[in-house]
């Protein structure tokens, strides 16, 4: 028998509540996508009402815009770690490559920001994210434009953000709904023209590298 709904009063409670509502938000993504998870799929799953998790977050766009964030920070972690001992165009771009096919939720997550998650969330919400993604475009170009002598800094930011566009393009490809499936199998040639997902980004990341090198 499920326990009572009890509200969480203390600022530890509240914390450990949004802490849960936004892991069991990753988890159901991780099944299904993100664009498939509704905000009652994770009110049901976390154990409350729809109208109890709306008290953390303001809607179901916010709950994975945060977790952009979220995973995006473990993302650029991993990134600037590797970044530290890269030396070339092709060394920076296997670095943010493999960050990114290493972690599919932020594949996924960053997929679906322009087109979804930045909608029905209030502005300062928006301003909260467009801060932090400025900030980790910045902070990891930086690592890039060392990387890459004699890159600018900027050119470096502009770099990650090509490798994200390169990741919305890319990355939903890895994932074809049912129906491709089954014409991929019945007509592997088909199939065969859409190319791998690390191989692929990495040289997309490198090319764009090498183009920003030499017009620095």
């Amino acid at each position: 028998m499920q326990a009572p709904f009890q509200r969480a009063r203390r600022p530890d409670q509240k914390d450990q509540r949004r802490e849960a509502i936004l892991g069991t938000a990753a988890e159901l993504a991780r099944q299904s996508g993100v664009a498939w998870v509704s905000l009652g799929d994770i009110a049901t799953a976390v154990g409350l009402a729809k109208s109890n998790v709306l008290r953390y977050f303001g809607t179901r766009e916010e709950i994975y815009l945060r977790l952009t964030m979220q995973e995006g920070s473990d993302w650029a972690a991993a990134a600037s770690a590797a970044l530290r001992g890269a030396e070339g165009a092709t060394a920076a771009a296997a670095a943010l490559a493999d960050a990114y096919v290493d972690r599919p939720l932020y594949c996924d997550l960053t997929t679906h920001v322009e087109t979804m998650l930045e909608h029905n969330v209030t502005v300062a919400v928006l301003r909260e994210y467009k801060l932090w993604a400025i900030g980790t475009y910045m902070q990891v170009g930086r690592l890039v434009a060392g990387a890459c002598p004699p890159m600018a800094p900027t050119d470096g930011a502009a770099m990650v953000m090509a490798a994200s566009a390169f990741v919305t393009k890319l990355f939903p490809l890895t994932r074809p709904p049912q129906a491709l499936r089954e014409l991929y199998e019945r007509e592997p040639e088909i199939g065969a023209v859409f190319p791998p997902f690390r191989p692929t980004l990495t040289r997309m990341v490198a090319a764009t590298a090498a183009g920003l090198t030499g017009a620095a």
